[in-house]
Order: C-alpha cells, then sequence, then structure tokens
C-alpha cells in the first residue's frame, strides 16, 4: 500500500473577478469589501493615454477615484515607484489599484510598502552583507489594500515578491512581504485585449516557460500537482494559438490564469518551486531584460531555455519523461538524454513558430558585454541564496550566455 502524503497548504484571501465588463460589475463591490473610499490607480503611461482603461475604473468608482499616476516605467525603476508613492500619499489613497503588465503590478507593491513602513527603502530591501548569506527584513507594518487588473498575462499577478530597477546600484532592489498580495484580481476581457501582440507575445513566453518547467518539479502534493498540470494545459495550448488568434480573449485569459495557477501552486506547496535544467535560467535572464530596456522577459527567457536544457548534467529521468509526455513528444524507450534533447529542440520550435528569438545574438546586444550580465546574476535573491560561490555563479552563467549566443 502506498502511503498518503503529508502537507500542509495555506491560502490568502483574495477574489478573482473575470470575464467580459467585469470591472463595471464588480470592482464597486470590491472596494465595499476593504472599506475603502479613495482608490488611487498607478499605471504606466501608455495604459492611461492609449487605452481606456484607468477612465473605465473612474467612471465606475465616482467620487471613491482619488486619482491617477501613468508615471511606472519598465522595469519597476526606482524613481517612478518614488513618485508614484509620493502622489498616492498627496491624494490620500486609503486603496491601490494597479493597472498594467508586470512592472506596473510589481511597483504597487513597493508603493504599498514605502507607504506602511517607516524605514528608508535602501533599510527594507533584501540586503548582501559582505561574505554571508542574503536575507529579506521582516516587514511588519499594515498595507493598503491592492487591486491588480493585468493588461497582460504575467506572474507578477498574485505574488508577494518585487524588484526595482535603480541604476544608482548595482543589484535590483528587492523585496517581500505577503501583505502586498492582492485584495482583488480584475481580469477583464478588454484590459487584457488592450496590449499589443508583442507585448502579449513576450509575457505569454514567461508564463508558459514557467508553467513548462513546474512538470519538471517532482514529489508534489495533490494540490500542486492539480494546479501545474492545468496551468500547463491552459498555457501550452494558448500560447500556440496565440499569435493566429491575437484577438482571442479567451486566449488571453488562459494565460493569465496559468499564471495565476502557477503562482497557487507555489502556496500550496509552502515553498517556491527552485528551478532546475527546465527552467532555463532565470538570473541570466532577469539581467538581460533589466540591462537592456529593449528586452522583453519572454526574449530573455526564449534565448538561453533550450540551450540551458543542452548544457545540462545529471537530469532527473522522472522530471524529463513529465515534460517530454507534457509537450506530447514522449515515447517509450526514450532515454534521459534523449528525452531532455527533445524537449529543448520542441521548446525552439516552439519559440520559433510564435516569432520569439531563440539565440541571445538575436537580441541585438554586444557579445563583449556577456561577461558585465554574467557578473550581474549574482545578487538574485530568488536565484541564488549562497548555494554557489560568487565565481562559480558568474562562471555558470558566462558559459551559458556564450553557449545560446
Amino acid at each position: 500500500m502506498t502511503a498518503s502524503p503529508s502537507f500542509r497548504a495555506a491560502g490568502h484571501s483574495w477574489r478573482l473577478y473575470c470575464g467580459p465588463g467585469v470591472l463595471e460589475q464588480s470592482l464597486g463591490e470590491a472596494l465595499d469589501r476593504a472599506k475603502a473610499k479613495r482608490a488611487f490607480v498607478i499605471c504606466s503611461p501608455s495604459v492611461n493615454r492609449r487605452t481606456d482603461t484607468v477612465q473605465r475604473i473612474a467612471a465606475t468608482l465616482g467620487e471613491r477615484y482619488a486619482g491617477v499616476f501613468d508615471g511606472i516605467e519598465k522595469d519597476s525603476t526606482y524613481a517612478s515607484v518614488q513618485a508614484a508613492t509620493d502622489a498616492a500619499r498627496a491624494a490620500g489613497a486609503d486603496l491601490l489599484i494597479a493597472a498594467g503588465g508586470g512592472s506596473v503590478l510589481v511597483a504597487v507593491r513597493v508603493v504599498a510598502i514605502y507607504l506602511g513602513e517607516a524605514g528608508t527603502p535602501f533599510e527594507l530591501m533584501t540586503q548582501y552583507p559582505e561574505n554571508k548569506p542574503a536575507y529579506s527584513p521582516r516587514l511588519m507594518a499594515a498595507k493598503l489594500p491592492i487591486i491588480n487588473v493585468p493588461t497582460t498575462p504575467n506572474s507578477a499577478v498574485n505574488r508577494a515578491g518585487s524588484g526595482l530597477k535603480n541604476p544608482d546600484l548595482d543589484h535590483r532592489m528587492e523585496y517581500f512581504d505577503p501583505k502586498t498580495r492582492p485584495h482583488s484580481v480584475f481580469l477583464d476581457e478588454a484590459v487584457l485585449l488592450s496590449s499589443p501582440p508583442e507585448v502579449v507575445r513576450s509575457t505569454a513566453a514567461t508564463v508558459f516557460a514557467g508553467t513548462l518547467s513546474s512538470l519538471s518539479q517532482t514529489e508534489q502534493n495533490p494540490l500542486v500537482e492539480g494546479d501545474h498540470r492545468q496551468a500547463f494545459r491552459l498555457a501550452h495550448n494558448a500560447y500556440l494559438r496565440l499569435m493566429n488568434e491575437i484577438d482571442n480573449p479567451a486566449l488571453r485569459i488562459d494565460l493569465a490564469m496559468a499564471a495565476f495557477l502557477q503562482n497557487r501552486a507555489e502556496d500550496d506547496g509552502r515553498r517556491r518551486f527552485a528551478g532546475g535544467p527546465f527552467s532555463g535560467n532565470y538570473a541570466i535572464s532577469t539581467a538581460l531584460h533589466v540591462r537592456y530596456p529593449s528586452v522583453g522577459q519572454g526574449e530573455s527567457t526564449s534565448v538561453v531555455h533550450a540551450t540551458a536544457l543542452r548544457l545540462a548534467e545529471n537530469v532527473d529521468p522522472t522530471a524529463a519523461r513529465a515534460v517530454t509526455e507534457g509537450l506530447g513528444i514522449w515515447h517509450e524507450g526514450m532515454s534521459t538524454a534523449d528525452a531532455t534533447t527533445a524537449v529543448a529542440d520542441q521548446l525552439e520550435a516552439i519559440y520559433a513558430q510564435t516569432g520569439m528569438p531563440t539565440k541571445v545574438s538575436q537580441l541585438s546586444i554586444p557579445e563583449d558585454d556577456l561577461p558585465n550580465i554574467a557578473a550581474e546574476t549574482i545578487k538574485n535573491f530568488n536565484a541564488n541564496r549562497g548555494a554557489r560561490s560568487p565565481e562559480q555563479q558568474v562562471a555558470d552563467a558566462l558559459r551559458l550566455l556564450q553557449a545560446a549566443w
């Protein structure tokens, strides 16, 4: 008899509203539940000036609409987040609405931290003491409730970690606070359709890659396994069809739901998936898109994903089979090496089919900058918490970048 799994799971308080017109139908209800009277919208310039999302929110909320800050920059820059914090404070906000892609959703979490905590931004962020493990300070103050209205499918939709770009530092400003998880999430069809095709393609690639890598996670409890399988099924199907049906709202919602389920699985597993050969290389991808504003997260993922697999050693046979089966390319008698290679080949074919780059050289960045990109992978709390020496981290990153060139 096989023993039943022993595990612990914990939920978070949230409401999800999904479908056409859900802003008008349910945004007021969400504010009522939060007992909020001054909802302040934070977004990027394009969301406010090229779509009607903010106008719809303002019209729905009426006198409870406290204003908008529309200056959040790509990769959630420290300067724009500081300005948003000042604007929200001046408006007397008692609830924050993040309307935008991943950069906006991340930025608003940090705005809530800056508004709630007494310390300086540099005291509150993850610390990297010399010759000691990195650590994130515990942020104990209450935070304003946050409503997320994503314009793209993205993995930031219901997380608690945040990273800001700051050109004055040699690493991102990283924060973690469970109290910045969203009070409500609105997957509104028209809002999701408002993002340009190239933006959605990029964010969808990141969602697809994340759900694929999760299939390689072994020893999952039933809740985690269920969410991972459904997240991959939704993402795989929608991503393959996306560019041919770019105006189909169902595909964008499926991708957004896949990202949501992927995050929920991490909560039910009581840990964030540490990655592995099927995950590409998060630290390199982050360094690429933060260092080069022209490079999206999806592109920084697709250019190293297959190569990371081809360089992988000691791949777990169970993980290799699970991913190969998920992609529908498993056949009996496959060795682990064959399965791993087959996944790498399939990934390159899928990315090429959707118009994504598969080599670093396609990003139009200088080859002689690869050592600097590798060096920027050291201070990334999610990717390297002291498991490897900085020297080994940089050497491994440079090897992968060169192989993926």
